[in-house]
C-alpha cells in the first residue's frame, strides 16, 4: 500500500515497525517560508528507513511517512502537551530545530489554522494507517508496535554528555510487557554497547499512544544514537559535513544487533499467543 507521501507494507508476523521520522519531503509553498532547507532536514532520522529495511524478511509490517518532521511531527501530542515537561523538545509543528536555530522566516511560521490542515493532511492519515496494521494483526494475537527513531550523539540542548547508544522507552513499564522491555534489552546488550531504558527518551507520543498491553499491544520505541552506524561528528554540524552519507559496511553490525531486537519482539507476541 502506498500513497505519494505514506507507504504501508504489510507482513504477517505480530511486529509493525513505525517511520515517522525518515522523511525529509517538505512541500514547496511550505518551503519558501523557511530560513534554509538544509535546518528543515537536520533533525531527520537519517537513513533509518535503510537501516530497518531487513525487517521485510522477518514478516514485519512497516509504516513510513516522507514528509519532514519540520512540517509535522506524527510522533508528537496533537494537542500541543510536552511529552518532556521541563525538558527541550520541539511541537508537532515545530518553529526551532533541536539546536534552537528558528525554521521559519520572521513571520512566516504556522498559524493554528495552517496547523490545523497539516494534521487533517498528514497526521491523522499516518496514525489511521498504523491502527490498521496494529487492529489487522491483532486479530491473531498479541502485536508489538515498534517505533524506530535515531538522533546525534551529543544534543547538549536535549541531553548532557554522549547518549547512550541504544535508548529504549516504554514510558516507565505502561506501555508494554516488562518481558518485551527485558528481552529487547538482553538483545541490546549482547553489543557490548551503551544502553539504557527510559532514561532521556521513555517514548515518544506514538508509543504512549498506542501501548495497551493488557489489550495485546505492546509499544516500545528504539532511539539509536547515529555513531552506532554512520559518522556522526562530534561537534557541530554544517550543510558540509551532515547528514553523514549511508555506508552499508559501516551500517552492517548495527543492522546485525537489530534484527536480534526485531526477532525478540517476534519471539515475545508468538509466545504471548
Amino acid at each position: 500500500m502506498t500513497a505519494d507521501w505514506l507507504t504501508v507494507h504489510e507482513g504477517s508476523a505480530p511486529l509493525v515497525i513505525g517511520l515517522p521520522h525518515t522523511g525529509t519531503d517538505i512541500p514547496p509553498e511550505i518551503k519558501a517560508r523557511m530560513t534554509s532547507p538544509w535546518l528543515a532536514r537536520k533533525d531527520a532520522d537519517w537513513w533509518v528507513d535503510r537501516l530497518y529495511d531487513f525487517a521485510v524478511d522477518l514478516g514485519a509490517t512497516l509504516v513510513r511517512t516522507s514528509v519532514s518532521r519540520s512540517v509535522i511531527d506524527v510522533n508528537r501530542d496533537p494537542s500541543g502537551v510536552s511529552l518532556y515537561p521541563g525538558l527541550t523538545t520541539t511541537g508537532l509543528c515545530p518553529t526551532e530545530t533541536f539546536d534552537g536555530e528558528p525554521l521559519y522566516l520572521a513571520g512566516q511560521e504556522p498559524d493554528a489554522a495552517e496547523i490545523a490542515w497539516r494534521r487533517e493532511t498528514w497526521f491523522d492519515p499516518y496514525h489511521a494507517a498504523l491502527r490498521a496494521q496494529i487492529d489487522r494483526l491483532r486479530r491473531q494475537g498479541p502485536v508489538v508496535l515498534y517505533d524506530a527513531h535515531s538522533i546525534r550523539s551529543v544534543m547538549p540542548r536535549l541531553f548532557d554528555g554522549e547518549l547512550p547508544q541504544f535508548n529504549i522507552g516504554d514510558n516507565d513499564g505502561a506501555t508494554c510487557a516488562p518481558e518485551l522491555t527485558q528481552g529487547v534489552e538482553a538483545a541490546c546488550a549482547v553489543s557490548g554497547s551503551s544502553l539504557v531504558v527510559n532514561g532521556r527518551f521513555k517514548g515518544g507520543w506514538t508509543t504512549r499512544h498506542y501501548g495497551r498491553p493488557t489489550e495485546g499491544v505492546h509499544a516500545i520505541q528504539m532511539e539509536l544514537a547515529d555513531r552506532g552506524y554512520i559518522l556522526d561528528p562530534a561537534g557541530p554540524v554544517s550543510p558540509d559535513n551532515w547528514p553523514s552519507p549511508y555506508e552499508p559496511e559501516r551500517a552492517a553490525t548495527m543492522r546485525g544487533h537489530l534484527r536480534r531486537v526485531l526477532d525478540a519482539c517476534i519471539a515475545f507476541a508468538e509466545t504471548a499467543r
